[in-house]
């Protein structure tokens, strides 16, 4: 009884000392200067159940997430018609619902589509639904897919590197859609960068090349930690099927 009380007494000191450590070497944030934006977990309980590469997950995630959010309000704006098929409200309301609100990421507006069904929706010929909520919704569901069906990671979970992999290279072919896939008259399906002698913006192509490059990142990362081989598919984007997880 004395040594169960000794070893309670042992852990309760060590749990208090490292509490202390945790809000000795936090930062306190200098309003004037530019930091990294933080997960809202970051207190001890919560990063007990994490390992590196799942802090590394978490964060991946989370700023793909963020990416595509704001490629949807930039996509809406820029295709205004798509936007208007299915709400009065601003792209910004209207990423804001989709991407803030527990709908388990289902919308009868594109059919319930998901993942790569939702993404070869977008650039059908004969879709008259919303082209840019189908082709977020499908990316996004992809990559929550490739994460093995998770958006936040503990040391229970498991992630192959092999999905991420494939993820990176279905987002490259979206990218090569969207600057080539044209309706019978000869116009983009869904308009992105501005490319002319007034103006060029490729503001798109590097968002998308963010998420390509952090993908590629932690699946490699991923590999080495894991210690299992990535197989590296070489596809011609004009006639590239997208790769399964």
């Amino acid at each position: 009884m004395i040594l169960k009380l000794q070893n309670s007494c042992r852990l309760l000191v060590l749990f208090t000392v490292a509490l202390f450590l945790v809000a000795c070497t936090t930062p306190i944030p200098d309003k004037n200067s530019k930091h990294i934006p933080q997960q809202s977990d970051r207190n001890l309980l919560s990063q007990l159940g994490k390992s590196d590469i799942d802090r590394l997950a978490d964060v991946e995630m989370r700023e793909n997430t963020q990416i595509l959010s704001m490629l949807m309000t930039k996509l809406y704006k820029r295709n205004p018609r798509e936007l208007r098929k299915n709400t009065t409200a601003t792209a910004e309301d209207a990423v804001k619902s989709i991407f803030e609100n527990q709908h388990g990421w289902r919308f009868k507006e594109i059919g319930d589509a998901q993942g790569s069904y939702a993404i070869q929706q977008a650039f059908r010929p004969d879709y008259e639904g919303d082209r840019v909520m189908s082709l977020i919704v499908g990316l996004q569901t992809m990559l929550i897919k490739a994460h093995g069906g998770k958006t936040e990671f503990y040391f229970t979970d498991t992630i192959e590197p092999q999905n991420i992999f494939n993820a990176a290279r279905n987002v490259e072919i979206v990218v090569w859609q969207l600057s080539n896939t044209r309706d019978d008259k000869g116009q983009l399906k869904l308009l992105t960068n501005e490319l002319n002698d007034h103006e060029r913006n490729l503001s798109f192509e590097r968002e998308f090349g963010k998420i390509i490059g952090s993908l590629d990142l932690f699946a490699i990362t991923l590999s080495e930690k894991l210690q299992r081989v990535i197989t590296r598919v070489v596809q011609t984007l004009s006639t590239a099927l997208f790769l399964p997880f």
